[in-house]
């Protein structure tokens, strides 16, 4: 018998790039997300969609630890797994965000280009010279390869001083001393020069040889997205003069590690660093890919307005090989750095010379002077246009003016996600938005933005084919910021709508709109609707929408109610005529014997003889928002019904025996279970949010009020971070 030990196994390169890539994408989120808050405890494999439990993916950790787990294992093994570890980037904290600017980031002063140029070519030719019997044998041969390479970068003597000739003393003497034309290339640029030249040197003189891509240590070519937030400073006991002068994200900071991101496709900031969107940043954001290409050097028939500095040519060059923004998250952006950058973006690429000259005199803004000089290359006769980028999200950007807005916004032909929800948004953006010929909006939030009127959201709905393929739609409004929809609109765009005909809005948000019994009874059946808003609708009756529920929406699992109904307002509200004055507890007995009970209780059956299966409940509905002087009438709850509070002030009364869960052994993936034992994994992590009485994270509620931007699953996706404060936490 043989004892000796075994001896490991060795994997082809492509097998173990391939099984790194499936270990990541069993954490990536599916693509019908759960409307339930997620759970990370491990309770079994993830299963079918949409499982609250087990999840419909791995833990993010898992896939994490997994792939740095490999990384120990070998060299081929670190580097199949390192690029998917780099993916995505999440800044938390100060350390981590130095940390990674460090690591990503190119130190001039620490490693010169010429550093970089040198060790580069002479550890390729030598990497070349183990596939070749001549190069390794001929020292002098490699010699001259090594010089044929370093001329395909030398530039002509004259335009080198002296004094840069001379090597330094600690360096092996070389024939030149080399120099690009940029003092601060990107370092992912350089590599790749370098690696063309040899490439075309070894064509020319030794063909049969293989050289392998030169190695960047370097990871910021594999970061794909990056996102802020979770970053922030409460806490640090720092002095407003340190918060002031000695801020952790500069826009120098962000701007030199974007500049080493060529395949970054999803960005996000929030308010704790908008104060670094600079300019700079801004265009290393929007103007990569298509836009540089598009706006290079000029094509026949064009004159420059300007003349560039090679140091513009140089960015421009740089951003031409990297790749299109998919989608960008501005929510919260308010800082006066950020407006003004943003302004000078729009004015100085976006706009038309003409216009932009008329928006600087009508801002007053900086010198024309020295902003022409910054301007670069200007054409006459095309706007900018960013046609890569498809997700964009501006919640809560009230401080932008519209003039700059709408250029903005505008200049995004291939959108199919915009939230542009508490900014000044005006009819005249929307109505240029329907005559788009290109954009095709999935999901559209357009909550408490006070400028629009009945008829732009009538003209944009019913006349234009932008929102045909609509399945998320925000109106949310409240008893502040109220929904301006008159009663004759709204009941054009229920009846004539493409997205309300269709059926195939699964998120739909109306509250504060005029709705009566009569608009409900004109919906057509809405079979895919999910997630349903109809708070500060006062005069509702409750009857009407239990009716809606059960005859046009059965498959509504979430509803908002808060300040709805005459008979769910506990009384705040004057009585009409003849009428007695409520109370918490008449709302709470009316909110069981006319909604709940009728809508989430199955029939009653009763037989002697056969063992049918039970009948199920008229509709899904298993969790209702209220108003929070509604959820404490209600007190703990009734049955398996808990009231769940968000980190902020919003409160939802829940079903805690109601649930996504998959049924094992059915081979049907998961199914809504309305009687989950009290031991049920599911109902127990439901009862402790409700145990929690609102100490949770910020990422637990249902019914988002912010859209998820940067993986793409809209106003039905799950949040945490800032991020999900805005979409769960707050009213607003």
């Amino acid at each position: 018998m043989n004892t000796s030990p075994s001896r490991p196994l060795h994997y082809p390169s492509e097998l173990q790039n391939v099984i790194c890539t499936c270990i990541y994408s069993f954490c990536l989120q599916a693509d019908v997300p759960s409307l339930d808050p997620l759970i990370q405890r491990d309770y079994g494999t993830p299963t079918a969609l949409p499982s609250s439990l087990p999840g419909s993916s791995w833990p993010e950790s898992v896939a994490r630890r997994t792939l740095a787990n490999l990384c120990l294992v070998n060299h081929t093994w670190y580097e199949a797994a390192k690029p998917w570890l780099w993916t995505k980037i999440e800044v938390r904290l100060p350390i981590t965000w130095l940390s990674l600017v460090e690591e990503i980031a190119w130190d001039y002063d620490e490693e010169t280009v010429d550093q970089v140029i040198d060790t580069t070519i002479k550890a390729a030719v030598k990497a070349a010279a183990r596939s070749s019997r001549s190069l390794s044998v001929s020292r002098d041969h490699r010699k001259s390869l090594e010089e044929s390479i370093f001329e395909t970068f030398a530039i002509p003597n004259e335009s080198i001083s002296p004094e840069l000739l001379s090597p330094a003393v600690s360096r092996d003497p070389s024939p030149r001393r080399l120099r690009p034309k940029s003092k601060s290339p990107a370092r992912w640029k350089l590599i790749r020069s370098i690696s063309d030249a040899i490439q075309n040197v070894l064509v020319q003189r030794e063909p049969s040889v293989y050289m392998p891509t030169p190695n960047d240590p370097r990871p910021g070519r594999f970061v794909r997205h990056l996102d802020f937030n979770h970053f922030r400073t409460i806490g640090m006991r720092r002095s407003i003069d340190e918060g002031v002068h000695g801020r952790f994200v500069t826009g120098d900071r962000v701007e030199a590690i974007l500049k080493e991101m060529p395949n970054l496709a999803v960005f996000g900031a929030t308010e704790y660093m908008d104060g670094a969107l600079t300019l700079p940043v801004l265009k290393e954001l929007f103007l990569r890919g298509a836009p540089s290409r598009g706006r290079g050097r000029p094509s026949r028939g064009r004159s420059p307005v300007i003349d560039i500095r090679d140091t513009e040519e140089e960015d421009r060059e740089r951003r031409r090989e990297s790749r299109d923004l998919e989608a960008v998250d501005l929510t919260g952006c308010v800082s006066a750095v950020f407006v003004n950058a943003l302004t000078e973006f729009v004015n100085t690429y976006v706009l038309p010379q003409a216009e932009a000259e008329t928006s600087d005199n009508e801002g007053n803004a900086n010198d024309l002077s020295g902003r022409q000089l910054r301007r670069g290359v200007r054409f006459r006769e095309e706007p900018l246009t960013i046609p890569g980028l498809q997700r964009l999200g501006l919640r809560g950007v009230k401080s932008v003016m519209s003039r700059i807005l709408s250029p903005f916004v505008l200049a995004f032909p291939s959108l199919t996600h915009l939230d542009l929800s508490g900014t000044r948004v005006t009819p005249d953006i929307l109505l240029a938005l329907g005559e788009s010929s290109t954009v095709r909006l999935q999901s559209l939030a357009l909550a408490r933005c006070v400028r629009l009127t009945s008829t732009s959201f009538k003209t944009l709905l019913v006349d234009s084919q932008v929102t045909n393929e609509l399945r998320e739609l925000n109106l949310y409004g409240d008893a502040t910021f109220a929904t301006d929809l008159s009663e004759s609109h709204l009941q054009d765009i229920i009846t004539k709508a493409p997205c309300f005909t269709k059926g195939i809005l699964a998120y739909l948000d109306l509250s504060s709109a005029p709705l009566t019994r009569d608009l409900l009874n004109l919906f057509r059946p809405q079979p895919k609707l999910r997630s349903l808003g109809l708070s500060h609708i006062p005069h509702i009756e409750l009857k009407a929408i239990s009716d809606f529920l059960k005859t046009k929406a059965p498959n509504v699992e979430i509803l908002t109610l808060v300040s709805t109904s005459p008979e769910l307002d506990c009384g705040l509200r004057p009585p009409t005529v003849g009428a007695q004055r409520g109370s918490a507890r008449q709302s709470s007995v009316t909110l069981h014997t006319q909604l709940i009970r009728p809508l989430c209780t199955p029939p009653f059956s009763f037989s002697l003889t056969s063992r049918s299966p039970s009948a199920l409940p008229p509709t899904n509905l298993r969790v209702v928002e209220l108003s929070t002087i509604l959820l404490a009438g209600l007190g703990a709850g009734a049955g398996a019904w808990r009231i769940i509070k968000s980190k902020g002030g919003r409160g939802w009364y829940v079903d805690t025996a109601s649930g996504w869960v998959a049924q094992f052994g059915s081979g049907g993936g998961s199914v809504l279970r309305r009687d989950l034992e009290p031991d049920h994994p599911f109902r127990v992590e439901m009862e402790k949010l409700s145990n929690a009485n609102g100490n949770v994270t910020s990422g637990v509620g249902w019914h988002a009020r912010k859209m998820e931007i940067l993986h793409g699953h809209g106003m039905l996706g799950r949040e945490d971070g800032l991020y999900g404060a805005a979409s769960f936490a707050h009213q607003g």
